[in-house]
């Protein structure tokens, strides 16, 4: 999960018991369609077939035979309709460095198809990793007119590219270069040495990941991973743009959401116009390759400039951790001053500067990122709001939280079809890597409050003491994280297999709260849907035996609902639904909003595993800085400024 360092150490401590099922791996290959596929995505999985490939896999059956098996596997696993190829190299001759092609073509999964395909391949020749990889690019999908999908290479082998015409890691580092949505995962299997040390080369070059697939078991649980990972990539929404690296020529942007891509180490320069009274919420979200190589120090921040004075406040967030990329948001908001003669109260222009910090060695494609806008104008005049509510009181670590048994559901890639979730115990599984999505509405005066529980899992033959981690992190509905730093929670655990829980929540929801100074209150300042992410760490991919891990949310919204944000706001009646006012932001009635959990989509986990959770500590810390001199926020009620 992208974490934050925090001020001090944090200290998660307790224990619950908890039945989670987990299936063997034959349960978890049928998994529920997701979102329909962004344009342009699609993957082709290219499958070495050359005469090592007919050795002896150490199992009694031939490397080719347990290939077959895996690819059916992850036919099995990806979602309906999601496009999907397969290529294969040295199948037809006996000697030849062209020898590679098109075996099935890249269009909606056609799961027979598919095996048909395989099943026919009889392996032979050479092995020209390089050539297949260029010729690969060509069979996936193009992208039209702006679209931002995700092309995934999945390359399987058993050795090295035995051609060198072209070079294969040369070739991913071209074909990686060409644009952000394409990237080549790698598969080693039962491979070592220059063999093993030339497929991580290519993934690394390809924007991708290796996996290592010691055994048939192995190559059928990392295979389905790849190909989940890349089925359930973001799901972008928003308007084309480009922003600029310096504040001249900087292209307007209006309330709304957008995409654009960032490079390591630069800044976008985006322009608004701003009026004196309004406050005006920014968010950035860079969506990485799952796993792809971070610092726990690389950064994504936000910043409001204004003038020549500097700027009007920043957020930054780091991933903290080592282990791979996840999705990373950083919020920032100008907020005018009760007293209204802020430095930054002015109308006028005003610019958001999105900033990605890299350490060397870190990821250096460029990545993703989705951009959104928000204006909230002022209450109408005459409306006392009511007061802040800074405190976690009722919501702190000790709250209770609902005990039924648990609903399957099935979390979204991102912001844009997050699963809308209400109080109760829900069941999910999770890929190594992944991070799933869920919102849950929250009202005037209302907190979330949930735990997040990781299944008891058995580990995989070999393994040692490694240990990954679990994540979650909660987003206002203007998308500010505000789960870190809080001395309340902490939004990581470690996990190593066995049992592992971690809580997260947010204050009340309080329009006042905005003027407010500790940086996980000043966002809490609106009623809407607030997300929840929850992620498991790339190294799980080397701990667990299943595919997928399972994981619990035990959700709780609480306090009584307020019609509005004024004081003296009457209740919402009973009937009314959750986290719906049913009213706007100054207490009148809107016709917006409501309670709908759509159909909850079943997901089958079979056999049971006992939790037992142990304390642990993890120390986090939030970077925010002040306004420089000059920016004029001298007013202590004003956010951002502790």
């Amino acid at each position: 999960m992208a974490q934050r360092p925090c001020r001090g150490a944090v200290a998660l401590l307790g224990g619950l018991l908890l039945a989670l099922t987990v299936g063997p791996l034959q349960a978890i290959a049928t998994t529920p369609a997701r979102a329909q596929a962004a344009e342009g995505a699609g993957m082709v999985m290219v499958l070495d077939s050359s005469g090592s490939m007919a050795g002896d896999d150490g199992s009694g059956s031939t490397r080719i035979a347990s290939a077959r098996k895996a690819v059916g596997t992850v036919a099995d696993a990806l979602p309906d309709g999601y496009p999907t190829g397969l290529r294969v190299y040295g199948a037809d001759k006996a000697k030849g460095c062209d020898d590679t092609r098109l075996a099935q073509p890249v269009a909606p999964l056609d799961r027979a198809g598919l095996r048909r395909a395989v099943a026919g391949v009889r392996p032979k020749g050479d092995t020209p990793i390089g050539l297949s990889l260029r010729k690969a690019a060509g069979d996936l999908p193009r992208p039209a007119g702006g679209a931002t999908g995700k092309r995934t290479i999945l390359l399987i082998s058993d050795g090295e590219d035995n051609c060198q015409a072209p070079p294969p890691c040369k070739v991913a580092a071209q074909l990686a270069a060409s644009g952000v949505d394409l990237h080549i995962d790698a598969i080693g299997f039962q491979v070592a040495g220059r063999a093993r040390a030339q497929l991580e080369c290519i993934a690394k070059a390809g924007n991708g990941r290796y996996y290592d697939a010691p055994d048939a078991r192995a190559l059928a649980r990392q295979l389905q991973r790849a190909g989940q990972l890349s089925a359930g990539g973001y799901r972008f929404k928003g308007k084309q743009i480009r922003g600029t690296m310096t504040p001249g020529g900087a292209p307007g942007i209006v309330p709304g959401q957008y995409l654009d891509t960032i490079g390591p180490n630069e800044e976008r320069y985006y322009a608004a116009g701003l009026d004196a009274v309004s406050t005006a919420d920014f968010s950035a979200t860079v969506v990485p390759q799952p796993g792809a190589a971070v610092d726990s120090l690389d950064m994504l921040r936000t910043r409001i400039a204004y003038g020549t004075a500097g700027s009007c406040d920043s957020t930054s967030e780091r991933f903290g951790q080592h282990e791979g990329a996840t999705p990373l948001t950083s919020g920032v908001s100008r907020i005018p001053t009760q007293g209204g003669n802020g430095g930054c109260d002015k109308a006028g222009r005003y610019w958001l500067v999105v900033e990605r910090k890299a350490a060397k060695g870190s990821d250096a494609a460029r990545w993703p990122m989705e951009l959104t806008f928000h204006v909230e104008h002022p209450l109408k005049k005459g409306v006392t709001p009511a007061q802040s509510e800074p405190e976690y009181g009722a919501g702190g670590k000790d709250a209770s939280l609902p005990t039924t048994a648990p609903q399957d559901v099935t979390g979204g890639t991102g912001f844009n079809d997050a699963r809308t979730l209400h109080q109760g115990v829900w069941r999910d599984k999770v890929l190594p890597a992944q991070t799933l999505w869920y919102k849950v509405p929250v009202g005037w005066g209302q907190q979330l409050r949930y735990d997040v529980e990781f299944a008891n899992e058995p580990t995989v033959k070999g393994y040692s003491a490694h240990t990954s981690y679990g994540g979650t992190q909660v987003y206002t509905p203007f998308r500010a994280p505000v789960g870190s730093g809080t001395g309340q929670f902490s939004p990581q655990v470690s996990y190593s297999g066995r049992p592992a829980s971690l809580s997260m929540g947010t204050v009340p929801v309080a329009w006042t709260n905005r003027y407010e100074t500790h940086p996980d209150v000043v966002p809490v300042h609106r009623n809407g849907d607030f997300y929840l992410a929850v992620t498991l760490g790339a190294k799980a991919a080397e701990i667990a035996q299943h595919p997928q891990i399972g994981v619990v949310l035990r959700i709780a919204v609480l306090g009584q609902e307020k019609s509005g944000p004024q004081a003296g706001a009457s209740a919402v009646r009973a009937e009314a639904s959750p986290g719906d006012s049913g009213r706007s932001a100054d207490g009148t009635p809107d016709g917006g909003g409501g309670w709908s959990t759509g159909r909850v989509v079943a997901v089958a986990i079979g056999g049971v595993g006992v939790l037992l959770l142990a304390g642990l500590a993890v120390a986090y810390g939030r970077a925010r800085r002040k306004p420089q001199a000059g920016a004029g926020n001298s007013d202590p009620m004003r956010g951002g400024s502790w």
